[in-house]
C-alpha cells in the first residue's frame, strides 16, 4: 500500500494529531508499521484505549485506497510531512499538520506570502485598508492568504485576485466544503490563481470549533500577518 494511504488513514483517526502521530512514528519507527501495529504495542505507544478504539475503527473498516482515489477524482492533492512540496515555514511551526489536502496549487513562490485576516462584521474603514494592503502585496508578487470567512478575510481573497496576486485560502472544515457557501464563486476564482487547503479531511463540516485550529495553518504558511 503507497506510504500516503497510512498518513491519511492516521488523519481520518480521532484523537491521533500531530503530537500522536510523532509519538508514533518515534515508536515504530515508520508509518507503516504504525498503522499495522498490534493492540498491545500500541499500548506499549502511549495510545489509550478510547483512541486505539477509534484507530481500530478506521484501520477495520475504512478503504483508503477508495477514499484516496475519490478525492484525488476530485482534484484534491495530498501532502504529507514525508513529501518534499510540503510547505518549508509551515513544517517549521509547533506541532505542524501531518497532512494537508489540497485544490488548486501551492508554488514554491507561495513561500512568499502575507497573511490579511479580521473581522466578519467589517466596517467601511476596514474594507478599505484591507484592499490596500492586498493590492499592494499581490502588485509586488507576494501571495495574499486568508480563512475565505465573509467580511475581512473575502475582500483579501478578492482583492488579491483583480490585482492579479495568488492567493491561498484556509478552510475550517474539507476542502470540498465552501464555507460560507456565498463564496462559492469566489473559491472558483482562488482555484484558478492559487489553492484552497485544510488539514481536515474531505467531507468534514464546518464547524466552529474547527476555526481557530485553522489559524495555525494560516500564520504558519505566512512571514507576516495582517
Amino acid at each position: 500500500m503507497d506510504n500516503k494511504l497510512y498518513w491519511i488513514g492516521f488523519n481520518l483517526v480521532k484523537g491521533i494529531g500531530p503530537v500522536r502521530l510523532q509519538a508514533l512514528l518515534d515508536h515504530f519507527g515508520s508509518i507503516q508499521s504504525a498503522w499495522n501495529a498490534h493492540v498491545a504495542d500500541l499500548q506499549a505507544a502511549g495510545l489509550n484505549q478510547k483512541t486505539i478504539e477509534s484507530f481500530l475503527q478506521v484501520r477495520n473498516n475504512q478503504d483508503l485506497a477508495a477514499y484516496y482515489e475519490k478525492i484525488s477524482s476530485e482534484g484534491i492533492q495530498v501532502l504529507c510531512w514525508e513529501d518534499d512540496a510540503y510547505p518549508v515555514r509551515l513544517k517549521n511551526i509547533p506541532h505542524p499538520p501531518p497532512v494537508m489536502y489540497i485544490r488548486g496549487d501551492l508554488l514554491a513562490e507561495d513561500h512568499w506570502a502575507v497573511a490579511i485576516v479580521g473581522t466578519r462584521r467589517v466596517t467601511s474603514y476596514g474594507r478599505q485598508v484591507t484592499e490596500q494592503v492586498a493590492a499592494y502585496l499581490a502588485r509586488q508578487g507576494i501571495t495574499v492568504i486568508s480563512g475565505l470567512a465573509r467580511g475581512v478575510d473575502g475582500t483579501a481573497h478578492h482583492t488579491a485576485l483583480q490585482n492579479g496576486g495568488r492567493t491561498i485560502a484556509v478552510l475550517g472544515c474539507g476542502v470540498d466544503q465552501i464555507y460560507p457557501p456565498e463564496h462559492r464563486q469566489l473559491a472558483d476564482k482562488i482555484l484558478q490563481n492559487g489553492a484552497i487547503i485544510s488539514d481536515y479531511p474531505p467531507g468534514t463540516p464546518p464547524d466552529a470549533v474547527n476555526f481557530p485550529p485553522r489559524n495555525r495553518l494560516i500564520s504558519g504558511l505566512s512571514a507576516a500577518v495582517v
